[in-house]
């Protein structure tokens, strides 16, 4: 049933008649290729492309060798022969043809990009695996993955000319055949394992076409029309090398990258080729998000650096994890799975009426008295007033007088979050609660807290302060898995914009541990 609906798609974009070409069973010996010259494959481009992912960056930075790669490294010249050795001796059902055009991407590999290589082949340690078990699945031969070298360089954002996306470099349509999701605000085709699963069916139904692994690495570049056009007119030939001069020329030399890919993935180490060593964890879990959330929310919380969630889940455009639709996976570095877990609630609060605020999901607009003040909420409500004390911020107060934190800020005209001490705050209570409310303005912190069924740390339990300059403050060690997050909750009332002042600090997402962080307690 599924090559027949195939069958159907192919027929509608690409003609009944050139279909019927590639039925005809004609074997055909592979003619000689005497074309030295690369086709355009945008391999500067594409190899060059790695260096703009975070954690190949961050590897390149802490290896001071990577840009001398070459000069240490002799550049072995090996005999025709040789290759062809080699390229028999590769377990493969796929056909891995030899002439002039294969060697000259094999010297572009093993010479004229040696460090793009090394950090390819970094790279596959993380991919490879992933990519082995969904082929594996799927019975595809092993030396397919290869196709992602000439693809993509294993860059999950690359963006080609021709507006392909990802490691598979999908076009929107065959992306969306193949059920990945293209949106403003998640597109699949950079999804590494969503977009393998994909590839995977799709490089299936080729063979199931062709019945030839050489014309699916043609066909998954070109697209199955093209090559049943260079069937045609090379008289119903079916093998690659006979119908290559028929082919785009853009298109000519993927099969030759792809053989010279296979070869150099094999036997990099006889051309002193290694591994660069990426900044990428390569042990991670996934969580599956069932609200809506931004990944600085977890950035922050976790203190992940932002641009390696990025690069972990590339898929999301514009960092929001769309899951109050439907779960939506987030990856994560593993040590930081069971983080989460602990920390989801505080995960998804943290900040939320910034990143996800309700006002701008529906809005009325503000009505005023003839005094030009805020209107109270229609029904039996109490006007209270607060003033805000040194520490407060509108999560606490929130608490206090159980109102949501956009209320304050509807009531009050605030702007974002931020508010200051001495400030004057109105809210709104039932009026059958308001013995309840009416006092939290003349309580401490610590009372406050208690009425809420929160403790305050006594001074007894926190670090001895240290006098500097007639001003206490607590000095904290960071340990290891520490956030600022965790800190704060260790000292209530603290907040994030003292930490960084009494600490000359401009990014409190970057401590480490055994840093001394100065913390000015609440009493």
């Amino acid at each position: 049933m599924r090559k027949t609906i195939l069958y159907l798609l192919l027929i509608t974009a690409f003609g009944f008649t050139e279909l019927a070409a590639i039925s005809q069973q004609k074997d055909s010996i592979p003619s000689i290729i005497n074309d030295t010259t690369i086709t355009d494959l945008n391999f500067d481009e594409n190899l060059d492309s790695l260096l703009n992912l975070y954690y190949v960056g961050q590897s390149i930075a802490s290896n001071p060798d990577f840009w001398n790669y070459d000069s240490d490294s002799l550049l072995p010249n090996f005999p025709d022969s040789v290759y062809i050795e080699r390229l028999r001796n590769i377990p493969t059902v796929v056909d891995l043809t030899y002439n002039s055009v294969v060697r000259r991407y094999i010297e572009v590999y093993t010479r004229q990009k040696r460090s793009s290589v090394g950090v390819m082949l970094g790279l596959s340690q993380y991919y490879f695996p992933l990519f082995d078990e969904i082929f594996d699945y799927y019975d595809i031969p092993n030396e397919m993955k290869y196709m992602s070298i000439i693809e993509s360089a294993l860059n999950p954002r690359a963006y080609s000319r021709t507006r392909a996306v990802g490691l598979w470099q999908f076009m929107y349509g065959t992306g969306r055949l193949y059920g990945l999701t293209v949106n403003s605000l998640v597109d699949e085709r950079r999804d590494p394992i969503k977009s393998t699963y994909a590839a995977a069916r799709f490089v299936k139904d080729l063979y199931a076409i062709y019945n030839d692994w050489i014309l699916v690495v043609a066909a998954y570049n070109c697209g199955p029309g093209n090559v049943n056009k260079a069937i045609r007119r090379s008289g119903g030939k079916r093998n690659y090398w006979d119908i290559y001069y028929h082919l785009p020329r853009e298109t000519r030399g993927h099969v030759p990258a792809f053989i010279a890919a296979t070869y150099v993935m094999n036997y990099y180490k006889e051309h002193n080729l290694k591994p660069i060593p990426v900044s990428f964890p390569l042990a991670s879990d996934t969580i599956m998000i069932t609200r809506n959330l931004h990944m600085a929310q977890v950035s922050e919380v976790l203190g992940i650096p932002m641009q390696l969630l990025r690069d972990m889940n590339p898929q999301y455009r514009t960092d929001i994890i769309p899951g109050k639709e439907k779960p939506m996976p987030l990856r994560l570095p593993l040590d930081q799975t069971a983080k989460f877990i602990d920390f989801e609630k505080d995960i998804y609060a943290y900040k939320d009426s910034i990143y996800f605020n309700p006002e701008k999901v529906i809005t009325t607009p503000t009505a005023v008295d003839a005094h030009g003040m805020d209107e109270p909420p229609p029904g039996n409500y109490a006007k209270l007033y607060y003033t805000v004390k040194e520490g407060d911020n509108l999560g606490f107060i929130s608490m206090w007088y159980n109102v949501r934190i956009s209320d304050l800020r509807y009531w009050n005209n605030i702007r974002y979050n931020t508010i200051r001490s001495g400030q004057r705050l109105s809210i709104y209570v039932p009026r059958g609660s308001l013995n309840r409310y009416q006092d939290i303005n003349d309580l401490s912190f610590k009372e406050k807290q208690a009425r809420i069924g929160k403790t305050v740390t006594t001074n007894a339990d926190k670090p001895a302060p240290v006098v500097t300059s007639g001003k206490d403050y607590v000095v904290y060690t960071v340990k290891q898995g520490d956030t600022i997050w965790d800190i704060m909750k260790k000292y209530p009332g603290v907040t994030e914009a003292e930490i960084k002042k009494l600490n000359n600090l401009t990014d409190v997402s970057k401590i480490n541990p055994g840093q001394q962080l100065k913390i000015k307690p609440k009493s």
